[in-house]
């Protein structure tokens, strides 16, 4: 997990956690494993719960006044390889399969309003995928 951005984050980074965490549970509760035909629908879930919660968490007291921030949600699936105990070294699930992975993000904002945050899904991998939730937020002025 990265806490880039986190002094200027919208909420506390425990409360942005327990959102990704329980958005990712929830869109991949019924799967035992990568679906490509599912992937979509993962994403889109993931992505819109933790945008509406994002949206809720920020909103403003007066019905009159602007959102404070603008929310960008990026939801990434990636199918690991095939998992056989069998053939990992030392038997071990973690040691079979593994694929690399590198996802970078970069931005021109203020420092001090606007941040990014990126989550790495940790119930994903019993399923053989990694899921990495990156999100940004901009304070409007």
């Amino acid at each position: 997990m990265s806490a880039e951005g986190a002094s200027a984050s919208p909420i506390p980074i425990e409360d942005l956690t327990k959102i990704t965490t329980e958005a990712c549970q929830n869109a991949l509760e019924n799967s035992q494993g990568y679906e490509h035909d599912n992937v979509g629908a993962w994403n889109s879930q993931i992505i819109n719960t933790v945008l509406k919660a994002l949206i809720t968490a920020t909103a403003p007291t007066e019905a009159s006044k602007p959102p404070p921030y603008r929310f960008t949600v990026n939801s990434t699936i990636v199918q690991q390889g095939v998992i056989d105990p069998s053939v990992a070294a030392n038997g071990t699930l973690s040691n079979a399969g593994k694929r690399g992975m590198h996802s970078a993000s970069g931005a021109f904002w203020d420092v001090n309003r606007d941040g990014m945050w990126t989550f790495k899904y940790p119930g994903a991998e019993e399923r053989g995928m990694d899921v990495v939730v990156c999100v940004t937020w901009f304070a409007v002025v």
